[in-house]
């Protein structure tokens, strides 16, 4: 069982943390005191994945008011709307995106990264996608993790993308062809890695076991350089697994 409260992650680990920041009451043991939710979730974890901006819009006091509830090493991802992703799937969202930055810079230094999560139905075009990355790369000079799920986004003409607009391609568990299980693009300059593990065999309801665990850790230890940070979301939040299976795999990354 992992220990409550430990120490804050060494700077140069991976960073390890879930999407969003839930406490389920038979994990409240391994956090800290504090004054919400999202501050005694800091006391364990050092990032989070903000998946409620994927629903609704928020307004920049709040992101200010979480920003303000974390220590200055902590940092958050963003998920694009679905209205940009899902419902124009790309297309003209010039106005949306600026919209979200806008309310977005309430984070200020804390915004670690934006993902942007693709449908599954959503085919690769390279017209509609050079033409989005580069709207989305003008109003993001953060990192970008971007996570497709159509077969087509894992050809090999796809790599001179995000070589272009520096994108990260999200390793995701369960995945859905063999190189979606492998980070890959280009990240940032200097390097960034983004894994989300979502629960197998039940997505968003399994627990990952200790094996499935500690080879996830190999990979991120593999990966990581303080340079080209490593980041890893546990997406498994339906019964509440991400706070346990994110804890003990600080343990085995030896991020704890």
């Amino acid at each position: 069982m992992p220990t409550r409260n430990a120490a804050p992650a060494h700077p140069t680990a991976p960073r390890i943390g879930c999407a969003g920041w839930s406490i389920p009451s038979a994990h409240a043991a391994l956090f800290g005191a504090g004054d919400s939710h999202l501050a005694r979730y800091a006391t364990r974890f050092d990032v989070t994945e903000i998946n409620s901006t994927f629903y609704r819009a928020h307004q920049a006091r709040t992101f200010e008011r979480w920003a303000a509830s974390v220590p200055a090493r902590f940092r958050f991802s963003a998920k694009l709307p679905k209205a940009v992703t899902h419902e124009a799937r790309l297309q003209g969202v010039g106005d949306a995106l600026s919209a979200f930055f806008d309310a977005l810079a309430g984070l200020g230094p804390k915004l670690g990264g934006v993902l942007v999560q693709l449908p599954p139905s959503l085919a690769f075009d390279a017209r509609v996608a050079n033409r989005f990355f580069a709207m989305l790369r003008r109003r993001c000079p953060a990192s970008i993790a971007c996570e497709p799920r159509h077969a087509s986004w894992f050809e090999p003409a796809v790599e001179a993308l995000w070589q272009r607009y520096a994108i990260a391609r999200v390793a995701a568990d369960p995945a859905r062809v063999p190189a979606a299980a492998q980070p890959g693009g280009a990240g940032t300059p200097a390097g960034w890695s983004y894994w989300r593990w979502h629960g197998s065999p039940r997505v968003y309801y399994s627990r990952y076991d200790d094996a499935a665990l500690q080879a996830l850790a190999r990979s991120l230890r593999a990966v990581h350089d303080p340079r080209a940070p490593a980041w890893c979301i546990l997406d498994n939040t339906a019964l509440g697994h991400a706070v346990d299976d994110a804890a003990r795999l600080q343990q085995f990354v030896g991020a704890r």
